[in-house]
């Protein structure tokens, strides 16, 4: 798929991602482990060893550089998404293509399938202005919800239900804007994005808002989401 903008340095994107067909990416927690702790080791220049590093704790791994920036990333049974910056020229690219060639190469190895197991190249909206970007991280990590109930947008979730919900699900970033000090909090860089929420309580409130508000915008804001 040809892209209609290149990744520009310093801007932000969000990338998406489903199954071939849409079948499940993730079919177990060891699964979900597995893609996350390649978010942060091919976020970097180096060749993936994975063998050399599947015991370690994420903070006892030796990485270069990040090439990408991480602000917020979530992953659903048959998706997932990721908040970007672009760092260096190809960063998104590289970084992607790392991520799914590797857990593609994991995902056919356990379970003994070939073929593609994503759906086409990954897809990328530039996020190109203040509105969008901060709606992102209430639609990113809001996503779970649909675990729950897939309709929950249209008719509305029970508040501690749902705040419950998303609290003990561990694949996203949102325990990190909590202020949970968990090993994958180095997944993320949230420094290089804008303040939106000082406190954990501010990004509390904020979710808060959307989940009561239901109505999810449509048009420009929700146009790409899946």
């Amino acid at each position: 798929m040809e892209r209609k903008f290149k990744f520009s340095i310093g801007e932000f994107y969000h990338i998406y991602s489903r199954g071939n067909n849409k079948s499940v990416l993730f079919k177990n927690n060891s699964d979900k482990n597995r893609f996350m702790k390649l978010l942060f080791i091919c976020n970097s220049k180096n060749p993936i060893i994975f063998k050399e590093i599947k015991n370690l704790s994420l903070d006892e791994i030796e990485k270069t550089e990040n090439i990408v920036e991480i602000g917020a990333y979530c992953l659903m049974p048959n998706h997932f998404h990721i908040l970007i910056k672009e760092k260096i020229d190809g960063g998104i690219s590289l970084f992607i293509n790392k991520l799914l060639t590797a857990y593609s190469m994991y995902f056919n190895k356990k379970y003994e399938r070939t073929g593609k197991l994503f759906e086409g190249a990954f897809k990328a909206t530039h996020v190109n202005n203040d509105e969008y970007l901060k709606y992102l991280f209430s639609y990113i990590h809001l996503n779970p919800l649909k675990i729950v109930d897939k309709n929950w947008r249209e008719s509305g979730i029970n508040d501690d239900k749902a705040r419950e919900y998303l609290k003990n699900y561990k694949y996203s970033s949102y325990l990190e804007y909590l202020g949970e000090n968990r090993e994958e909090k180095i997944i993320i860089n949230k420094d290089v994005f804008p303040k939106y929420f000082e406190k954990s309580d501010d990004f509390k409130n904020f979710i808060n808002e959307w989940i009561n508000f239901q109505e999810f915008p449509r048009g420009d804001l929700g146009k790409n989401n899946i």
